[in-house]
């Protein structure tokens, strides 16, 4: 090959960000996205208005809810919003956190690079750091919690919703909240396992929130199907089928021909006495409630009708599977395999009338493992702010049910994280020295974030966090009193507490997303994607 003849890799124009440009350029996008959601973090913290294309608003201060609608468009920025999605999978709390903290890391690495101090030094002591602040909350922040200590479980609860819209109901619905969570908890060998895709949650505007309630057994949104049924059945036996009571429409096209007007009425005849069977099959099983998951014909609903059968059709296949868990009943194929083993028990199902439509109640369930929460509030917009207020109360209580540990809030947590990985730097060594010291900085701006939401000044705020826990008689335990001017308070006395998992999650995730965005030095446009070809006959539609 001649010497000195350019050989072209990359197509000349082709959009490219080499080096600490892409590094530096990462950061500000991942950065931009932390500060987003930064005036949201605590109990003081502010909500945003979130207004999409349609005109809908959404009023929240829920970290994950905030970066799901965001439209965020730079590749960096949108591993940040992934970090809230995990967090809010895994644990339900600490969103606002995981996203803050990675963008303060990032922060702090892009000094350290300025410093010429090389991305993957920066990664390896960040790993460092954060394998020994695993350690510390596991072995020495976290405490242990009894699984039948509702006291403690109910303030975890309370300190998720500490920071929503629901702060003056949030005692009762914690309570909530608690009772459905240890309802549907299962002992797993040694350990316990609690699915709260198990509590099923529906929301209905008119009320006040005081109004939510807890329903052992289940609600469903759907009205029986005819007017003439019960309103209620005391004592329900309740056959549930995933198969429908109407006689189906075949896939291809038939035709029937009748010569004779007896044969008409045959044909009617046949279809009638199909129906009856149907309902006859119900009725010999000794169900007096029929909830299917697909349709049910309108002449079946006449004959259940008169035989004093409560029936509901069209009901989500989850649901199904919730009321088989709540009354002990078996999905049944088909109406000719019923029998009366396979029928579920409830004490009640009733319909009522919550707002402006009808609901239909399963209650009295005997040892249900399987709740529902009906949510009330004055709008929609309150409503759907109490629901995700109590889905993060429902998966805080969850965890800690499984990992039975707690760790205090406030900002002590990290404030404590902090003070002992500036003492653990000490002992790496090294350029990672810095990095360890770095994200013991970073953890600050927790504390620092909530001082500043609830307008006190960050900085004294956080030198009297840090003599409590560095001065004489240091205590772990020492967080923000915003009952106090921000004055230390130990935030047990408090009960302001959160569950381990809340914390080691949001700093895996952070610690993982910023070092993926500090080894990126090389920003490539890819290809794109080649248009759809046109179908047959030239035209696109």
């Amino acid at each position: 090959m001649m010497a000195g003849t350019p050989i072209l890799v990359l197509r000349e124009g082709a959009e490219r960000e080499k080096g600490k440009g892409a590094v530096g350029n990462n950061i500000a996008a991942a950065r931009a996205i932390a500060d987003a959601v930064r005036s949201t973090l605590g109990p003081r913290g502010m909500d945003k208005m979130l207004v999409d294309s349609m005109g809908d608003v959404t009023i929240t201060n829920d970290g994950v809810t905030i970066l799901k609608e965001v439209d965020v468009e730079h590749p960096a920025a949108k591993m940040l919003v992934e970090v809230a999605k995990t967090q809010d999978q895994q644990c339900g709390d600490g969103t606002t956190t995981a996203v803050v903290l990675s963008g303060e890391l990032l922060k702090r690495a892009e000094s350290l690079i300025d410093q010429n101090i090389h991305p993957t030094v920066i990664s390896r002591g960040f790993s460092l750091a954060l394998a020994e602040a695993d350690r510390l909350l596991r072995k020495e922040i976290g405490t242990p919690v009894r699984p039948d200590d509702d006291e403690i479980l109910s303030e975890v609860a309370q300190t998720a919703m500490g920071s929503k819209g629901v702060f003056g109901s949030r005692a009762e619905l914690a309570k909530l909240a608690v009772k459905a969570v240890k309802t549907i908890a299962e002992k797993h060998e040694n350990r316990t396992v609690a699915d709260i895709s198990l509590i099923q949650v529906e929301k209905k505007f008119g009320g006040g929130i005081a109004d939510t309630q807890l329903v052992e057994g289940l609600i469903l949104d759907k009205e029986r199907g005819h007017p003439r049924m019960p309103t209620e059945v005391k004592d329900a036996k309740i056959a549930l089928l995933n198969s429908s009571l109407e006689i189906k429409k075949t896939e291809f096209e038939s035709k029937i021909n009748i010569k004779a007007p007896g044969q008409l009425q045959g044909f009617l005849d046949q279809e009638d006495r199909t129906f009856r069977e149907m309902v006859d099959a119900v009725k010999a099983s000794g169900a007096n409630v029929v909830i299917s998951q697909k349709g049910i014909d309108d002449v079946v609903l006449h004959y259940l009708a008169r035989a004093g059968i409560y029936a509901v059709k069209q009901v989500k296949e989850s649901d199904m599977q919730k009321l088989s868990r709540a009354t002990g009943g078996k999905v049944v194929t088909g109406y000719k395999e019923l029998s009366s083993s396979d029928l579920g028990r409830a004490g009640a199902v009733e319909q009522r009338k919550i707002g402006d439509s009808h609901m239909t109640f399963v209650t009295g369930c005997k040892g249900a493992r399987s709740v529902s929460i009906l949510i009330r509030g004055g709008t929609e917009h309150v409503t759907q702010e109490v629901e995700r207020s109590l889905n993060d109360a429902l998966k805080v209580v969850a965890s800690v049910l499984e990992d039975g540990v707690i760790c205090p809030g406030g900002g002590a947590t990290e404030m404590e994280l902090a003070v002992r990985l500036r003492k653990f730097a000490r002992t790496v060594g090294g350029r990672e020295q810095l990095a360890v010291e770095a994200y013991a900085q970073a953890l600050e701006v927790v504390p620092w974030a909530l001082a500043e939401n609830a307008g006190y000044d960050a900085v004294n705020t956080l030198i009297g966090l840090r003599q409590a826990h560095e001065g004489n008689l240091p205590t772990k335990n020492a967080g923000i009193n915003f009952s106090a001017q921000g004055k230390p308070a130990d935030m047990f006395q408090l009960k302001v507490v959160e569950p381990l998992r809340v914390k080691t999650q949001a700093l895996s995730s952070a610690t993982e997303v910023a070092s993926m965005v500090l080894r990126i030095d090389d920003v490539i446009a890819s290809k794109k994607s080649a248009p759809p070809a046109s179908p047959p006959g030239g035209h696109s539609h």
